[in-house]
């Protein structure tokens, strides 16, 4: 439905106003049919489009996930409170969260083992207060404009369970444990105002039994993504709010930017990522979490993803909250500009502290004399690579399954090897690697599914070879 049920009412009062208006429904076979708020009976349409459509729907599959997402994730899932509220965002990140809220339910040993080599004990009073350790024994509540496949996974796994109701009354007596829901089977696991994903996703949807597919309601993306209009009600189910999402930079002072860059060239829409922080802020007991990969590779080079300044934000300093990383977290809601930045350099990348608190000292937001926490001095990729490859089980590439094949599995990580490699400072290595190439034998489904089976022209025989020496560097 995603908009519609908001237009409704707009499209009502221009049609009063004599504007000529037409409706048109589509029928998929392939579409899940989701229940809930956004059915509208058949007359609701001017005109519906019932004819054999065999287009295939338009999916997004699950993206490997690497280990500075399994260790994001890992961490945010600790700051997820039992019996409380979840809206997580789509991508990789999502995924590494969905992960961790899987193991700390079904191998909470192994997991807490992992949070221990991590000593988790700088963040420990904020996850005592904020979120939790043990598994969740009263389930939650799924609150999320867009509905992704992680939540289903986490309803499938008995995570995503605690039943919302559309009464007030009857919400303040679930609340305090004194409803029997045996009594009331209309209430809901989670609201969702669209839905995305693999196709795997839609199957799932698709052969799920009338009774289950029930308690998710699809509705307005005004109910979700607000407060006002029936907010007593909304308050109530939303208690222990956790809205978590990711941005691709932060700057020291807590500003976040997840939808453009800073020359003007637009990545994506905010969607309602600013409306969850803001919820965050209005609501009690309500956290907005911001999931940020410390650093990143591009056209060869490596730079930190915490930056001093930027030149757009999408969430204001202002709207600060917490912000998670590979290395850490950092809790900046009410806190002085100096402890907020003290706070980013602790989970930012070894890399690049020096330059950023020089910044922050040239600026007089921090003191000359300043230094950081030995602890935190040595947050190296190579630290926790040694760490994740003594837990294997929790740094799938796939934590929640595959749409590819295994062939283009592999490219996948080919491609992302030769990205690495593309830079002067390598390109001996890169050099070496295609000398070095199988032959093509070796490989020949993977040639084929990039059309370099049989190259034509030096250009391609040298993509071909680039190609191989990828595949061949990259193997698992």
């Amino acid at each position: 439905p995603d908009v519609t049920l908001d237009l409704l009412p707009m499209i009502a009062k221009r049609r009063a106003a004599g504007e000529t208006i037409l409706m048109l429904g589509q029928v998929h076979a392939d579409l899940p049919y989701m229940p809930g708020d956004s059915e509208l009976e058949e007359v609701a349409f001017d005109l519906l489009l019932d004819e054999d459509e065999r287009s295939t729907l338009f999916s997004t599959p699950n993206m490997p996930v690497g280990y500075q997402d399994h260790l994001i994730g890992l961490h945010a899932s600790t700051l997820v409170r039992d019996g409380g509220t979840l809206q997580i965002g789509i991508g990789s990140m999502g995924d590494a969260l969905t992960g961790a809220l899987l193991a700390r339910q079904a191998d909470n040993a192994t997991w807490r083992a992992l949070l221990a080599e991590l000593n988790m004990s700088n963040w420990q009073t904020l996850i005592d207060r904020e979120g939790g350790m043990q598994p969740f024994a009263n389930g939650l509540y799924g609150c999320s404009e867009m509905f992704v496949n992680g939540l289903l996974v986490l309803a499938d796994a008995g995570i995503v369970r605690r039943k919302v109701y559309a009464d007030a009354e009857l919400q303040r007596l679930a609340n305090m444990g004194t409803l029997d829901e045996n009594a009331y089977p209309d209430g809901v696991v989670v609201h969702g105002g669209f839905f995305l994903g693999p196709t795997s996703f839609y199957e799932r949807l698709r052969e799920l039994p009338a009774e289950r597919l029930a308690q998710f309601n699809m509705t307005a993306i005004s109910y979700i993504n607000e407060l006002y209009g029936n907010e007593e009600l909304k308050r109530l189910q939303r208690r222990d709010a956790r809205f978590i999402n990711s941005a691709f930079t932060v700057t020291l002072m807590g500003a976040a930017v997840a939808d453009q860059l800073e020359d003007g060239r637009v990545l994506s829409g905010v969607g309602g990522q600013y409306n969850f922080v803001a919820q965050a802020h209005a609501l009690e007991d309500a956290r907005s979490i911001l999931m940020l990969r410390s650093w990143r590779e591009s056209a060869g080079e490596t730079s930190s993803n915490i930056v001093w300044e930027y030149g757009h934000a999408t969430i204001p300093r202002h709207l600060r909250d917490i912000v998670v990383t590979e290395y850490g977290i950092a809790d900046l809601r009410g806190q002085t500009d100096a402890t907020v930045i003290e706070r980013l350099l602790n989970i930012s990348d070894s890399r690049f502290q020096p330059g950023l608190i020089e910044q922050a000292q040239k600026a007089g937001k921090l003191p000359k004399h300043f230094s950081l926490d030995p602890r935190f001095t040595q947050n190296t990729p190579e630290r926790l690579q040694d760490i994740a490859s003594r837990h294997p089980s929790l740094f799938t590439e796939y934590p929640l399954g595959c749409d590819f094949t295994p062939q283009e599995r592999d490219l996948l990580r080919a491609l992302n090897w030769l990205k690495s490699k593309l830079k002067l400072t390598e390109i001996l290595e890169l050099g070496k690697a295609t000398l070095d190439a199988p032959e093509p034998d070796a490989y020949p489904e993977h040639l084929q599914r990039m059309q370099l089976d049989q190259p034509q022209g030096l250009r391609e025989e040298l993509y071909q070879r680039l190609l191989l020496a990828g595949l061949q560097n990259s193997a698992v």
